[in-house]
């Protein structure tokens, strides 16, 4: 197996991180009608998974329809870490007939198919799959409780895979307190009735899924991200709803009062972004987050925080593109809205976070560097992590992470006067920068270009010069950021006979095919990239240069990667692989594009898969 440590990220990431994925797992898929309860028993069975010491991943694919469109969670679990979900499923929980349908053929040999008979025909099944129907209007009142089958799946379901009740019970307890003592017993009677229903008729899987003694949490990237940030110090947050990003905001609006943040919802993103860089100015480290269409209206306003030096950190989480595109589906379509936002030259850090984990670890490290660098900030998330769950140890999520404010003036503590040039041109080009109301530090904040004082420079002829400083003081920032973040490091053998490289989201899915195709006897290595600005070009040109063969993998349509790299280094993979059908990749995909380019059947992009929508 591989091992690996990623660049840039905590001992703690480190150390999980340096444990291989295993691939001896267990798929669950659950789908329905929007509308049907299916995150429900996802939410279920992730909390049972992560409380018996087993690791998790899980994608929800569904349509942009409050009813009746089509939703299909993915749930793999493992005792090892899980870095991507399976092609192939080991247990199906229909809830409707068009779900059977779709999904019964992804079933592998060993694998069951639990429904409802009194709705669902599924018809004959792969070979090597059970049916095992479950007569729903017998053990329940179905009349009167329509997501009573969920329940009685649930029980049926934990029942084959050797879980005891008793684990069942406990969270059904936690999910319906807030509901009264009567629903909790409903659902537990349910549950039981599913539960004893299997054990009497159904063949349970050979093993058992095991226990171990740790314990996980399981979080979404947006939890994650929320939480990362409250660790950091935020202290103000807004946003316009915009999927996949309203995560975010819910979880700031539903603790937001506790952890000490204040919490607004604006009309628009663009009183978003100004209301976000008005509370930095004001000192208070700032956040906002919006997907694509949200980030293409803050854009000016991101030039403002650039001129005016006021630290802020956008997070977008990229959906499928252009326009409203597919707004429940995944990409990484924003890389170049990124790099050319606002106008004009200016410093600025983007960041891609690898997994979950990673963001909750990456937001203590951006503000960190946009306070210290006084520029902003952008995290580039996307749909699979925002949406998605993932197992995570709890020593990652480290609430105290290290805070440093830069060169923050809060108080003037000689109690003196003294001149105070908000602007004043440095080696780094970093100006102390001061809270608002200190005594003997009054100063001009403007958009316009300014001299060190902050007073406009309105005529170009007389003050070129002015302007020609304050571009170059600003612009030396550069290189001070550049040298705060670590470069990327290559993961896997030297000697490899193809490397992948990946940005943000890909990191698990690369990582497993990795290791797939080490099993295959191609031996293969893997650069993930975490900061995208600064890019660290020459390390990584450094690095390429020795590979045998490089393949750049992304889930986008044009390779905005590929492309950027191009511009930045000159180099040019020798082979690309790109996905833009809205889900994900399966690293079976990326191990079948890599032997075929490795054989000279070059392709692009891997076909759809059809264990999604």
């Amino acid at each position: 197996m591989i091992r690996f440590l990623p660049a840039g990220v905590n001992s703690n990431v480190q150390r999980r991180r340096g444990e291989s994925f295993m691939r001896q797992s267990f798929s669950i898929g659950i789908g329905g009608a929007a509308g049907q309860g299916v995150a429900s028993p996802g939410d279920i069975f992730a909390k049972i998974f992560t409380r018996r010491g087993l690791h998790l991943n899980a994608y929800n694919a569904y349509q942009s329809i409050i009813r009746g469109g089509h939703t299909f969670l993915t749930i793999r679990v493992s005792v090892d870490p899980v870095g991507a979900i399976h092609g192939q499923l080991d247990l199906l929980i229909p809830l409707n007939q068009d779900t059977v349908d779709r999904h019964l053929r992804l079933l592998r040999s060993g694998g069951v198919c639990l429904y409802n008979a009194d709705t669902i025909h599924p018809g004959a099944p792969p070979d090597g799959v059970a049916l095992c129907p479950l007569p729903a209007s017998k053990l329940a009142d179905i009349s009167r409780n329509k997501i009573a089958q969920n329940t009685l799946a649930i029980g049926a379901a934990l029942s084959l895979m050797g879980i005891e009740f008793d684990a069942l019970e406990s969270i059904l307890e936690a999910q319906f307190r807030s509901k009264g003592s009567a629903v909790i017993q409903e659902n537990v009677t349910l549950a039981r009735a599913g539960y004893e229903y299997a054990a009497q008729n159904f063949t349970p899987f050979p093993h058992a899924l095991p226990a171990t003694a740790k314990r996980y949490a399981a979080l979404s990237g947006n939890t994650a991200m929320a939480m990362g940030a409250a660790a950091a110090g935020v202290k103000f947050y807004c946003a316009y709803p915009m999927s996949p990003a309203t995560g975010v905001l819910h979880w700031m609006a539903q603790h937001g009062r506790k952890a000490g943040i204040m919490v607004r919802q604006v009309e628009d993103e663009i009183g978003v972004i100004n209301m976000a860089i008005g509370a930095a100015h004001a000192g208070a480290r700032s956040m906002c987050a919006t997907s694509g269409g949200g980030f293409a209206l803050m854009s000016e306003g991101l030039g403002l925080s650039a001129q005016a030096e006021i630290p802020v950190v956008v997070i977008d989480c990229q959906r499928a593109g252009p326009s409203t595109g597919v707004p429940t589906k995944t990409e990484q379509g924003d890389l170049w809205q990124m790099l050319g936002a606002a106008f004009g030259d200016y410093p600025r850090v983007i960041a891609a976070p690898l997994d979950i984990a990673d963001c909750f670890t990456l937001m203590a490290e951006i503000f960190n560097v946009t306070d210290r660098f006084q520029c902003p900030g952008i995290v580039l998330c996307d749909l699979l992590l925002s949406e998605g769950r993932l197992s995570v140890e709890p020593s990652v999520l480290d609430f105290a992470p290290h805070v440093d404010r830069g060169a923050l003036i809060t108080s003037n503590g000689k109690g003196d006067i003294e001149p105070y040039q908000r602007y004043k041109i440095t080696p780094s080009g970093v100006s102390p920068r001061v809270i608002p109301g200190v005594a003997g530090h009054t100063h001009v904040v403007s958009s316009d270009e300014h001299d060190e004082d902050g007073v406009l420079i309105s005529d170009a002829y007389t003050n070129h010069a002015k302007r020609r400083a304050m571009m170059e003081k600003r612009m030396r920032k550069v290189d001070g950021i550049a040298a705060a973040v670590a470069p990327p490091q290559l993961l896997g053998p030297q000697d490899a006979e193809v490397t992948l490289i990946g940005w943000g989201s890909t990191y698990g899915v690369i990582q497993e095919a990795c290791e797939i195709l080490g099993e295959q006897g191609i031996r293969a290595n893997h650069l993930p990239i975490r900061w995208l600005v600064p890019l660290h070009g020459d390390t990584i040109l450094d690095l390429l240069r020795k590979m045998r063969h490089t393949i750049i993998v992304e889930n986008n349509f044009s390779g905005q990667f590929a492309r950027y790299l191009r511009s930045e280094t000159s180099f040019v993979a020798n082979g690309y692989i790109r996905k833009y059908d809205g889900e994900p990749f399966f690293a079976e995909q990326i191990v079948t594009a890599v032997k075929d380019q490795l054989a000279g059947r070059a392709k692009l992009s891997v076909p759809a898969h059809e264990v999604m929508v």
